[in-house]
Protein backbone atom coordinates (compact mmCIF):
# COMPACT_ATOMS: atom_id res chain seq x y z
CA UNK A 1 0.00 0.00 0.00
CA UNK A 2 1.13 3.24 -1.06
CA UNK A 3 -0.41 7.14 -0.84
CA UNK A 4 -0.01 10.97 -0.39
CA UNK A 5 -1.86 13.97 -0.06
CA UNK A 6 -2.63 16.10 -2.07
CA UNK A 7 -4.93 19.66 -3.05
CA UNK A 8 -7.54 19.37 -5.63
CA UNK A 9 -6.90 22.65 -8.57
CA UNK A 10 -9.66 21.47 -10.93
CA UNK A 11 -10.30 19.43 -13.91
CA UNK A 12 -8.95 19.79 -18.12
CA UNK A 13 -9.01 17.24 -20.82
CA UNK A 14 -5.66 15.50 -22.26
CA UNK A 15 -5.68 13.79 -25.55
CA UNK A 16 -4.80 10.13 -26.27
CA UNK A 17 -1.85 9.44 -29.37
CA UNK A 18 -5.73 7.88 -30.95
CA UNK A 19 -6.98 11.59 -30.71
CA UNK A 20 -9.62 10.53 -28.22
CA UNK A 21 -10.41 13.12 -24.91
CA UNK A 22 -10.06 12.21 -21.28
CA UNK A 23 -10.98 13.95 -18.78
CA UNK A 24 -8.88 14.52 -16.01
CA UNK A 25 -8.61 16.07 -11.69
CA UNK A 26 -5.43 18.34 -11.85
CA UNK A 27 -4.33 16.99 -8.12
CA UNK A 28 -1.11 18.61 -6.24
CA UNK A 29 0.22 15.66 -4.26
CA UNK A 30 2.89 16.70 -1.90
CA UNK A 31 5.83 17.41 -1.33
CA UNK A 32 4.38 15.36 2.25
CA UNK A 33 6.32 14.94 5.21
CA UNK A 34 6.38 11.94 6.93
CA UNK A 35 5.19 12.94 10.40
CA UNK A 36 4.54 9.62 12.62
CA UNK A 37 5.37 6.24 12.13
CA UNK A 38 2.64 3.40 13.87
CA UNK A 39 3.44 -0.13 14.24
CA UNK A 40 1.22 -3.08 15.68
CA UNK A 41 3.48 -3.19 19.01
CA UNK A 42 2.71 0.99 20.30
CA UNK A 43 -0.57 1.48 18.37
CA UNK A 44 -2.01 -2.02 17.34
CA UNK A 45 -2.21 -1.14 13.14
CA UNK A 46 0.20 -0.57 10.69
CA UNK A 47 -0.04 3.19 9.49
CA UNK A 48 2.10 6.17 8.35
CA UNK A 49 0.58 9.78 9.40
CA UNK A 50 1.51 12.19 6.76
CA UNK A 51 1.05 16.15 6.66
CA UNK A 52 0.94 18.47 3.62
CA UNK A 53 0.89 22.12 3.46
CA UNK A 54 2.89 24.36 5.83
CA UNK A 55 0.66 26.62 8.43
CA UNK A 56 2.53 29.79 10.20
CA UNK A 57 3.37 29.12 14.02
CA UNK A 58 1.50 31.48 15.10
CA UNK A 59 -1.85 29.64 13.60
CA UNK A 60 -0.57 26.43 15.27
CA UNK A 61 -1.56 25.54 18.82
CA UNK A 62 1.24 24.16 21.07
CA UNK A 63 1.29 20.46 20.77
CA UNK A 64 0.68 20.42 16.49
CA UNK A 65 4.01 23.09 16.50
CA UNK A 66 6.08 20.04 18.99
CA UNK A 67 4.63 16.91 16.50
CA UNK A 68 6.02 18.88 13.75
CA UNK A 69 9.68 19.23 15.22
CA UNK A 70 10.09 15.92 15.55
CA UNK A 71 10.10 15.70 12.02
CA UNK A 72 12.13 18.78 11.78
CA UNK A 73 9.52 20.34 9.66
CA UNK A 74 6.65 23.50 10.00
CA UNK A 75 3.05 22.78 11.18
CA UNK A 76 1.17 21.20 8.65
CA UNK A 77 -2.73 22.17 7.45
CA UNK A 78 -3.40 18.82 6.35
CA UNK A 79 -2.37 15.79 8.32
CA UNK A 80 -3.78 12.30 7.68
CA UNK A 81 -3.02 8.83 8.50
CA UNK A 82 -1.94 6.14 5.46
CA UNK A 83 -2.87 2.62 6.62
CA UNK A 84 -1.07 -0.14 5.07
CA UNK A 85 2.41 1.79 4.10
CA UNK A 86 5.19 -0.49 5.66
CA UNK A 87 6.25 1.79 7.64
CA UNK A 88 10.23 0.06 7.29
CA UNK A 89 10.22 1.78 3.83
CA UNK A 90 10.02 5.50 5.01
CA UNK A 91 11.70 7.50 7.84
CA UNK A 92 10.19 10.32 10.19
CA UNK A 93 11.13 13.80 8.24
CA UNK A 94 11.41 12.13 4.62
CA UNK A 95 9.72 14.09 1.97
CA UNK A 96 7.15 11.97 -0.45
CA UNK A 97 6.49 13.54 -3.80
CA UNK A 98 3.88 12.64 -6.92
CA UNK A 99 6.57 10.24 -7.92
CA UNK A 100 5.18 7.74 -5.62
CA UNK A 101 2.84 6.88 -8.40
CA UNK A 102 3.27 5.77 -12.04
CA UNK A 103 1.38 6.83 -15.01
CA UNK A 104 -1.01 3.64 -15.68
CA UNK A 105 -1.94 2.98 -11.84
CA UNK A 106 -5.21 2.62 -9.96
CA UNK A 107 -5.88 5.23 -7.01
CA UNK A 108 -8.98 5.80 -4.40
CA UNK A 109 -9.00 9.54 -4.07
CA UNK A 110 -11.07 10.52 -0.80
CA UNK A 111 -11.95 14.14 -0.39
CA UNK A 112 -15.26 16.17 1.69
CA UNK A 113 -17.75 16.92 -1.19
CA UNK A 114 -19.41 20.49 -1.62
CA UNK A 115 -21.77 21.89 1.15
CA UNK A 116 -25.14 22.75 -0.07
CA UNK A 117 -26.39 23.85 3.28
CA UNK A 118 -30.02 23.18 4.67
CA UNK A 119 -32.01 21.74 1.68
CA UNK A 120 -35.50 20.31 0.56
CA UNK A 121 -36.89 16.26 0.44
CA UNK A 122 -36.91 17.74 -3.56
CA UNK A 123 -33.63 18.68 -3.89
CA UNK A 124 -31.92 16.46 -1.30
CA UNK A 125 -33.20 13.54 -1.84
CA UNK A 126 -35.52 13.95 -5.49
CA UNK A 127 -38.75 13.77 -4.44
CA UNK A 128 -41.73 14.49 -6.08
CA UNK A 129 -43.80 17.79 -5.71
CA UNK A 130 -47.39 18.36 -5.19
CA UNK A 131 -49.58 19.78 -7.81
CA UNK A 132 -49.17 23.09 -8.21
CA UNK A 133 -53.17 24.65 -8.20
CA UNK A 134 -53.78 27.14 -5.74
CA UNK A 135 -55.98 25.33 -3.88
CA UNK A 136 -53.78 22.49 -3.25
CA UNK A 137 -51.49 23.63 -0.46
CA UNK A 138 -49.52 21.22 -1.05
CA UNK A 139 -46.38 21.93 -3.37
CA UNK A 140 -42.70 21.29 -2.12
CA UNK A 141 -43.83 19.75 1.83
CA UNK A 142 -42.54 16.33 2.74
CA UNK A 143 -45.90 15.30 3.53
CA UNK A 144 -48.02 13.72 6.63
CA UNK A 145 -45.90 12.20 8.90
CA UNK A 146 -48.22 12.39 12.13
CA UNK A 147 -49.89 9.43 11.69
CA UNK A 148 -46.73 6.83 11.96
CA UNK A 149 -45.95 4.46 14.46
CA UNK A 150 -47.45 6.49 16.84
CA UNK A 151 -46.43 9.98 16.16
CA UNK A 152 -42.82 8.21 16.02
CA UNK A 153 -40.84 8.97 12.79
CA UNK A 154 -38.69 6.21 11.45
CA UNK A 155 -34.59 6.59 11.96
CA UNK A 156 -33.98 6.92 8.26
CA UNK A 157 -36.59 8.80 6.97
CA UNK A 158 -35.80 11.20 4.05
CA UNK A 159 -36.65 14.34 5.47
CA UNK A 160 -34.97 18.06 5.03
CA UNK A 161 -31.69 18.67 6.30
CA UNK A 162 -28.19 19.33 5.56
CA UNK A 163 -26.90 18.35 2.49
CA UNK A 164 -23.85 17.45 1.24
CA UNK A 165 -20.09 18.51 3.02
CA UNK A 166 -19.61 14.61 3.89
CA UNK A 167 -16.34 12.43 3.03
CA UNK A 168 -16.82 10.91 0.30
CA UNK A 169 -13.95 8.12 -1.68
CA UNK A 170 -14.11 7.22 -5.46
CA UNK A 171 -12.54 4.48 -6.33
CA UNK A 172 -10.26 2.90 -8.80
CA UNK A 173 -9.12 5.94 -11.10
CA UNK A 174 -6.65 6.08 -13.13
CA UNK A 175 -3.57 7.95 -12.95
CA UNK A 176 -2.79 8.94 -16.35
CA UNK A 177 0.24 11.42 -16.09
CA UNK A 178 2.94 11.99 -13.27
CA UNK A 179 4.23 15.81 -13.61
CA UNK A 180 7.65 15.24 -11.02
CA UNK A 181 8.91 18.81 -11.47
CA UNK A 182 5.11 20.81 -10.70
CA UNK A 183 4.41 17.56 -8.35
CA UNK A 184 0.95 17.23 -9.97
CA UNK A 185 -0.73 14.29 -10.41
CA UNK A 186 -3.30 14.13 -13.43
CA UNK A 187 -6.76 11.42 -12.41
CA UNK A 188 -9.21 10.10 -15.02
CA UNK A 189 -12.51 11.92 -14.04
CA UNK A 190 -14.11 13.65 -11.25
CA UNK A 191 -12.58 13.39 -7.64
CA UNK A 192 -15.01 15.03 -4.77
CA UNK A 193 -14.82 18.66 -3.18
CA UNK A 194 -14.44 22.20 -4.65
CA UNK A 195 -11.28 23.63 -6.10
CA UNK A 196 -8.16 23.93 -3.79
CA UNK A 197 -9.82 21.41 -1.33
CA UNK A 198 -7.77 18.53 0.39
CA UNK A 199 -7.75 15.17 -0.78
CA UNK A 200 -6.03 11.60 0.17
CA UNK A 201 -5.43 9.28 -2.53
CA UNK A 202 -3.61 6.01 -2.01
CA UNK A 203 -3.20 2.48 -3.98
CA UNK A 204 -6.85 1.40 -4.74
CA UNK A 205 -8.09 -1.79 -2.76
CA UNK A 206 -9.87 -2.80 -6.02
CA UNK A 207 -7.10 -4.67 -7.40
Amino acid sequence: MKGILGKKLGMTQVFTAEGNVIPVTVIEAGPCVVLQKKDLENDGYIAVQLGFSDKKERNAIKPEIGHAKKANTAPKRYVREIRGIDSTSVEVGQELKADVFTEGEFVDVTGTSKGKGFQGVIKRWGQSRGPMSHGSRYHRRPGSMGSIQANRVPKGKHLAGHMGHTTITVQRLEVIKVDVERNVLLVKGAVPGPRNSYVKIKETVKK
